[in-house]
């Protein structure tokens, strides 16, 4: 299934039903009084937070959503019935707002939470509604309120303890693979993940976390070069930062070059992006040559958090998961 996460959807409540105008007409009464009832209330349009729900791929092909509208009052005071709500399903992290205005709506997290995004139309008044001592027949009645329509574009944010980023081909999808039961697609050529993907974590001692593998960046990624700030955007969502560096590709004349590189366009993505905690991994230790061009990495870091892992052949993982699991800590005492 096709990995979307942007979409623009129209929706549209319910109308209201018009009010009846009748009067009461039985046998061996001769002036009989307003007896007409009023119209039913329009359905709303509710967005509701699905767990189930783990990509926006629904509104691919249906865009356009109404709820059904109120039915019209009827004779001897009868309401008409209500029309039936419309509930929408969103994944958790959608981001909702109006598409013409381009203002927030609501920002969806938490699961089950539900918002009435459209409001059906009230009902009208029947004739009966408007009896009184020196209008005892009236002869009119109040149509439905009008609906209400709304553009609406939805943007989702993959939610996620941590972020592996890199360039690509620095073996995210391997390690998501090693650590979690993501099965993401592997290659030995750049942009293999073409979409996010999330995997849990368990490591057997400690809470199981969420991980979010994505898609290689490159440079000039938040101005939409190659995979571009696509994929940015569900950085934002992460507590901590794993950046992937594959160590045989190191230049030992400008080490700290993939990882620098990196966090200038994060930088200018958004500025908040480069205070998360973050963890640097050089992977690939198992490739001939690349023990060394690690070394030189780590000297020219200084006093960064290094951790060296292969992630094809298991090397250095449980390290790896133990320094996560120190950086989620830290972020939780900070209240991240």
């Amino acid at each position: 299934m096709k990995f979307i996460d942007e979409a623009v959807i129209d929706v549209e409540s319910g109308h209201g039903g018009a009010g009846c105008v009748s009067f009461l007409r039985e046998r061996f009464i001769r002036t009989g009084g307003p007896n007409g009832g009023n119209g039913g209330k329009g359905g709303d349009v509710i967005l509701r937070v699905s767990a189930a729900r783990r990509t926006l791929h629904q509104f691919q092909f249906k865009r356009f959503f109404k709820a059904s509208n109120g039915a019209s009052g009827h004779s001897k005071n009868k309401t008409g019935k209500s029309g039936e709500d419309l509930i929408i399903d969103i994944p958790p992290g959608t981001i909702v707002s109006d598409y013409d205005t381009g203002n927030l709506v609501k920002d969806f997290v938490n699961a089950e939470e539900t918002v009435v995004i459209a409001k059906g139309g009230r009902g009208g008044q029947g004739n009966a509604s408007f009896k009184t001592s020196r209008r005892r027949s009236p002869r009119f009645a109040q149509p439905g309120e009008p609906e209400e329509s709304l553009k609406l574009k939805l943007e989702l944010k993959l939610l996620a303890d941590v972020g592996l980023i890199g360039l690509p081909n620095a073996g995210k999808s391997t390690l998501i693979t090693a650590i979690s039961g993501a099965r993401p697609r592997i290659g030995d050529y750049p942009f293999t993940t073409l979409t996010p993907s999330l995997g849990v974590v368990q490591t057997g001692w400690a809470e199981p976390f969420v991980v979010a593998d994505i898609p290689g960046l490159i440079k000039g990624a938040h101005q939409g070069t190659g995979l571009g700030d696509k994929f940015l955007r569900h950085i934002e969502r992460t507590r901590v930062l794993v950046h992937l560096i594959d160590a045989s590709a190191i230049d030992p004349d400008n080490p700290l070059q993939p990882w620098r590189l990196i966090n200038t366009e994060l930088e200018q993505y958004n500025h908040g992006l480069t205070t998360k905690s973050q963890l640097i991994v050089l992977n690939k230790l198992d490739i001939p040559g690349a023990q060394e061009k690690a070394q030189a990495f780590m000297q020219a870091a200084d006093e960064a958090d290094v951790i060296t892992i292969a992630a094809i052949n298991g090397t250095g993982i449980k390290a790896f998961l133990s320094a996560i699991l120190l950086l989620l800590d830290k972020a939780d005492a900070k209240g991240e």
